[in-house]
């Protein structure tokens, strides 16, 4: 509860400042104490001070004193020991709502928006839109969409760029990725998918084996792009000269890979075993067994080797049923996505149920879960962490014992 005479919480709002901020948020807050907030990689009870600009300012244990002088019109919200931690980003999702992110051209683009609403209710801060393989005409034209989006978004999720899985995939670990439009992984190749927007491509998911030259993945880096592996056949001594190279992250976990195996350990295993790179790894309980996800999670020591991604294909949001997907359809049951040959596809369930289930499913710590989809990603693309973001980015999670049912919302909504 909080602690304040008058206290409207419709009208908690501040000034943008970081680079997550909610543009809805454009007002001033009064000074706000929130305490007994238990925060991922804090140890015990927290105090967070948020100053007028509704900027976390400070956060220190209930048990120091802070020598400041007092604010007549401080208010005090009491978190009651729930845990307290920044909305998810969520590095890997390809659509909602009915949108799939390679088909944005001039006439859906404002679905783009209805999406980012979407996602900032379902707890998430910030994504990357993810686009699978096309025609190189697709990714260009979804590119164009979301460039000028960018320029002008006034709300929603932010969008932090894109997630091009993709078209430089290995055609034996291809998936549900349509064949036709793979392409072989050269500097001239990678360019010419680039075009003009290499700035707004944050990640990209290509095979490494397929890069004879062992060119693309310094010349990405020099752009600024994280590399990461996946769709690939990759051994573990090309997955670990690939890591050399600049590549610091694996794109899903298990999933169109090599598996692990005592004698062949494969990209996977290379990843793990190396302190320097993250792996995105789905929570659904379809792509991954949860024994799996287990040792996956003891191996990799949680949040410092993985990442929750929600992998949501366009019927996030929409009921199960059949959907269109590039020429192909889906079907969607119980949110798992398959194609008419019964190849996984993938997922309709949001970020934040990845850590519901890894709660339900007694592999993970509350406070490991949470931190998984909200510190974790950040990390993976070199963001900041929970001092200094806006309040407004915050959320407040309930664990119920007698249920065990988790549950969140927006501290400041």
């Amino acid at each position: 509860m909080i602690y304040s005479s008058g206290f409207d919480q419709n009208r908690i709002e501040g000034t943008p400042q970081l680079s997550l901020v909610n543009p809805m948020f454009k007002t001033t807050l009064a000074p706000l104490n929130i305490i007994n907030a238990l925060i991922p990689g804090y140890q015990d009870r927290q105090m967070v001070f948020i100053n007028r600009d509704s900027i976390i300012e400070q956060i220190v244990p209930m048990g120091n004193i802070i020598r400041r002088v007092p604010l007549k019109d401080l208010q005090i919200l009491d978190a009651e020991n729930d845990w307290i931690s920044l909305g998810g980003l969520d590095l890997q999702i390809n659509g909602a709502l009915g949108t799939a992110f390679p088909d944005l051209n001039a006439e859906n683009a404002s679905s783009l928006q209805k999406i980012c609403d979407y996602l900032w209710d379902g707890g998430v801060d910030a994504f990357l839109p993810t686009l699978v393989t096309t025609s190189i005409e697709n990714i260009e034209q979804s590119l164009a969409v979301v460039a000028d989006f960018m320029q002008n978004q006034t709300s929603g999720a932010k969008v932090l760029g894109v997630h091009l899985e993709g078209p430089f995939l290995n055609p034996q670990k291809r998936g549900a990725h349509p064949e036709e439009y793979l392409l072989p992984l050269s500097l001239a190749e990678v360019r010419r998918v680039l075009g003009n927007f290499t700035s707004i491509v944050k990640v990209m998911t290509l095979a490494p084996e397929l890069d004879a030259d062992n060119e693309v993945i310094p010349y990405l880096r020099q752009q600024g792009i994280t590399v990461s592996l996946g769709h690939s056949q990759a051994t573990a001594e090309e997955a670990q000269s690939a890591f050399n190279m600049g590549a610091t992250m694996v794109t899903h976990a298990f999933n169109a890979m090599p598996p692990l195996h005592h004698r062949q350990p494969g990209l996977l295993a290379a990843a793990v075993t190396n302190k320097n790179v993250m792996c995105g790894f789905i929570a659904d309980g379809e792509h991954v067994s949860p024994i799996m996800i287990d040792l996956l999670l003891r191996a990799s020591d949680y949040t410092k080797g993985l990442f929750l991604v929600s992998d949501a294909l366009a019927p996030l949001g929409l009921p199960d049923g059949t959907y269109p997907w590039d020429s192909r359809e889906i079907t969607v049951t119980e949110g798992t996505a398959r194609l008419a040959d019964g190849t996984l596809s993938g997922t309709t369930l949001p970020l934040l149920a990845g850590v519901q289930n890894l709660v339900k499913w007694g592999i993970c710590s509350l406070e490991k879960a949470i931190a998984l989809a909200t510190t974790a990603p950040r990390e993976a693309i070199g963001l900041t962490g929970i001092q200094g973001a806006h309040a407004s980015n915050l959320l407040r999670w309930n664990y119920d014992q007698a249920s065990k049912n988790l549950t969140w919302q927006r501290l400041l909504a």
